[in-house]
């Protein structure tokens, strides 16, 4: 299994805003870079194309209050995967994140997709900072 994570971002909300920010599936379209097209979701399923990829779709697997986030692939997705938020308070009112995304890849799929999904962590991360200190 390939594993792609993220940097750790540091944010300067609370766990518990980070977290119930990330539980809503809506609240992602926030976060997805421009080569992301597509982009349908409701409150607990998404779905939307990485542009010259795939189209991949993320469903909520588990959920521990303020900590984690487990999402796992859904739908037509053309390999099982996983994204991993992980969640540690460093304060009253800031948090740390480091997602890590986590895919069953063939080794040619691995080459291909290897620099994009390395890069979608991140932006995802450096995106979740961004639009949280905004909010």
């Amino acid at each position: 299994m390939a594993s792609f994570k993220s940097n750790e971002v540091s944010i300067a909300k609370s766990n518990e805003f980070i977290y119930n920010f990330l539980s809503d599936f809506r609240n992602f379209e926030k976060l997805m870079p421009e080569q992301v097209t597509n982009w349908t979701s409701d409150g607990e399923k998404c779905s939307f194309t990485i542009q010259n990829m795939a189209t991949l779709g993320m469903k909520y697997k588990s959920k521990s209050p303020f900590q984690l986030i487990d999402i796992e692939s859904e739908g037509n997705s053309p390999f099982p995967f996983n994204l991993q938020c992980n969640i540690h308070e460093s304060g009253e009112n800031s948090c740390r994140v480091m997602l890590q995304f986590n895919a069953e890849l063939s080794p040619m799929m691995m080459m291909m997709a290897s620099r994009p999904l390395g890069n979608f962590v991140n932006i995802l991360a450096e995106k979740l900072k961004e639009v949280s200190e905004a909010a």
